[in-house]
């Protein structure tokens, strides 16, 4: 049973509710309802599972029902469903038609003197969400129940305030949320203009009034005329080299060691701060050493785009290993410029490519000979030194109006949640008067 129910404390988001507005437990003028839908609505009605509900917002995400499962719920038009699995996640959808949730979804019924939009207000209000996940259950898949939930304290003005603060919350959110879906399709397009720029400078040059030529590859096309392409093994000082396999239990001290996880990095470089360690002997960390310029790009994975995704090492501090799944690259010294090799596989030209090569047993691997086959645009070393320059140049010209953007997100969203805790709390007064 929840702490509150058998405490006079209130939860500090609830503290400061009006003396004019009613109070008590949330199941108080809530039910739960608990009906199992007929095999008929299974069949007919749609289905909502947690998955298909968007933290904080409440909207779903998918627009074609998935079949129904066996443990499922029925639910009516201005039912509130409350996600109690992970309920930090914030999942909360406020019905409006009749349909059938997953049975990780408490459904909520309120009662006449509820308004079911005010409701739901409550219920994502970050103070509530905050308290019912200090009082789940479950480590690794924390639970909340009805009885934690129900024992929740629910501010209730009069039901013509409800509504006022839900219209209020209904605009104002309306707006904030285009805000933010804005900002996050400018992200997109950032994204999508950084790629752009660094797979026309590593495929094409800086140069546009350079003289081109075909290269016979399709999936290549043109390149500056001076420009070499040859397969990757001869630009390579060493053929390529997969990394070592090591069990759970020989993890936690020793030589550092580049993970699949440390791959996927905006930068493509390796951050050695969160790296893992590992126990290596001496004939481990001269076989699988990590150097300054070396390339690692993911060989297999369990999904088809975790594959060939690249980073350099770069100002190694200690002894560094690498797994399995990862393949090491040595330029030759004068012959390819690492930093424009770590730029050119990562492009979406290459890794396309590359995922095009790919076979799938049970995980998805880039054989050897196809990497080494590969054929690599070569520049005169000197022009791959300034296309390298140039694109850690737009790379840190972008990520900084990423940083802009998304510190305007987070602003957004902080100032919406606090606008939906201080109206169901009564703390905007304009909204309050009857």
């Amino acid at each position: 049973m929840s702490y509150f129910a058998h405490s006079s404390e209130l939860p500090e988001w609830a503290a400061q509710v009006p003396d004019a507005w009613g109070s008590g437990w949330l199941k108080w003028s809530v039910g739960l309802s608990t009906r199992r839908p007929t095999e008929e609505e299974r069949e007919a009605l749609p289905y909502i599972s947690n998955e298909d509900i968007e933290s904080w917002t409440g909207k779903l995400l998918v627009e074609e029902p998935k079949p129904a499962e066996a443990d499922s719920r029925k639910f009516w038009a201005n039912d509130v469903l409350f996600n109690k699995l992970r309920p930090y996640l914030a999942k909360v959808f406020h019905a409006t038609f009749e349909g059938v949730s997953s049975g990780e979804l408490i459904c909520l019924r309120p009662s006449q003197a509820v308004d079911p939009r005010f409701l739901f207000y409550v219920l994502v209000s970050k103070g509530f969400i905050d308290t019912i996940n200090a009082e789940t259950f479950g480590a690794k898949m924390p639970r909340a129940d009805w009885e934690i939930v129900g024992h929740q304290p629910l501010p209730l003005p009069t039901f013509d305030t409800q509504q006022r603060i839900a219209q209020f919350l209904d605009e104002k959110t309306a707006r904030i949320d285009g805000l933010i879906e804005k900002k996050r399709a400018l992200l997109d397009r950032l994204a999508e203009k950084h790629q752009a720029l660094i797979t026309l400078a590593v495929t094409k040059g800086l140069n546009p009034d350079a003289p081109m030529k075909n290269t016979g590859i399709d999936w290549l096309g043109d390149v500056p005329a001076h420009w070499e392409v040859v397969p990757l093994r001869r630009v390579l000082k060493a053929p390529l080299r997969n990394g070592l396999f090591k069990r759970k239990s020989e993890f936690g001290e020793g030589a550092l060691l580049i993970n699949v996880f440390d791959v996927y990095r905006p930068d493509l470089k390796i951050d050695y701060s969160k790296l893992d360690r590992v126990r290596c002997d001496e004939r481990e960390i001269d076989n699988y050493s990590v150097a300054d310029g070396d390339i690692f790009f993911v060989r297999s994975s369990l999904k088809m785009q975790g594959i060939a995704v690249a980073v350099i090492a770069q100002d190694v501090p200690e002894d560094t290993v690498f797994e399995c799944h990862l393949v090491r690259a040595r330029c030759r010294q004068e012959r390819m410029c690492p930093r424009f090799l770590s730029f050119l596989l990562a492009c979406a030209t290459y890794r396309d490519r590359l995922i095009s090569l790919a076979k799938t047993t049970t995980m998805t691997t880039i054989e050897q000979e196809s990497l080494h086959s590969l054929h690599v645009t070569v520049p005169p070393f000197k022009e791959q030194v300034s296309i390298a320059r140039f694109a850690e140049q737009e790379m840190e010209r972008i990520e900084n109006l990423v940083a802009h953007v998304e510190a305007s997100i987070h602003r957004l969203t902080e100032y919406r949640s606090a606008l939906i805790t201080a109206a169901v709390t009564g703390q905007r007064g304009e909204l309050n008067g009857d």
